[in-house]
């Protein structure tokens, strides 16, 4: 009965002291999530109003356009820019981004998957992590990006891809990501990149732009920067999405604790309770065997 009562002790304090971590954890991820939460709030009107933009002049020049990043080709081979977490703890988040980027290429790009074709650069360890033990082609040079989230940082990977297409290297992009809604909601979805998608509707403020020098120094000067900005955009919804997920998940965790908790010390009572009242009944029944 005693090995009994200290095993419940341990798990108690074991559990215990796993509450006190999440309970930290979470304290951490809300800190962290306000200042994420602000910067994607002042990030997304610019981005969104500048891809409107570029969407709307893209839908005005014939032919080619920024070196050519608006021409749509048989696709052969794919890109799919994928953004997860560098760590854990944080629910299904990055299980969510990685099963959407797959289902994507099963459904759209099945064929160019079975020759090879498609291939990752994953923005975070986790989609790193999971394509590369799942065989796919991987460009690896930016995955540790958010070790130093900068737009410099964005920018060098923004480039590589732009290279990478123009060069012919793949004929689409697409850039999976978590859209942070609020703490508890995330909404995961997936973009084309490449080649830039042109504007279904035009309004009518936008049909007569006066461009100076020239529409094509205006666009070759736009589409890279507007590009780096999408993706950057992209970089900070899934970073507050990562926080809001783990603040929602050790929130969780810290009410399961407690829940344990209280299963374990009614356990701890009750067995207490049988041992003093085996103990009583040796007592008395000693006592008895004595006087008798």
């Amino acid at each position: 009965m005693s090995g009994q009562l200290k095993e419940v002790r341990l798990r108690i304090k074991s559990v215990g002291t796993t509450q006190q971590i999440t309970k930290a954890m979470k304290m951490v991820s809300a800190a962290k999530l306000r200042r994420a939460q602000d910067a994607i709030t002042q990030m997304r009107p610019y981005a969104e109003k500048l891809q409107e933009m570029l969407g709307n002049i893209i839908g005005s020049v014939e032919g080619s356009a920024g070196g050519g990043l608006n021409i749509e080709r048989p696709i052969e081979k794919v890109l799919f820019i994928v953004i997860t977490s560098d760590r854990g703890l944080c629910g299904a988040f990055n299980a969510n981004s990685i099963k959407l980027a797959k289902s994507i290429i099963e459904e759209k790009y099945k064929a160019q998957h079975a020759k090879g074709n498609v291939a990752i650069l994953p923005l975070g360890k986790k989609a790193y992590e999971n394509f590369e033990r799942n065989g796919f082609p991987i460009i690896d040079n930016y995955w540790n990006i958010f070790s130093d989230l900068s737009f410099d940082a964005v920018r060098k990977a923004a480039e590589h891809v732009r290279n990478a297409f123009i060069n012919k290297e793949f004929d689409r992009v697409e850039l999976v990501y978590s859209k942070f809604k609020n703490a508890a909601t995330q909404e995961f979805v997936c973009e084309q990149h490449l080649p830039i998608a042109k504007t279904q509707t035009v309004s009518k403020n936008n049909k007569d732009f006066i461009f100076e020098p020239s529409k094509e120094s205006l666009i070759n000067e736009l589409i890279p920067k507007i590009l780096n900005t999408q993706i950057f955009k992209g970089l900070l919804d899934s970073h507050a999405s990562e926080h809001g997920a783990r603040m929602t998940a050790m929130d969780k965790a810290t009410e399961n604790a407690e829940e344990l908790l209280r299963s374990l010390r009614i356990s701890y009572n009750r067995a207490r309770q049988a041992a003093i009242t085996t103990e009583l009944t040796e007592i008395v029944s000693g006592a008895a065997a004595l006087q008798g």
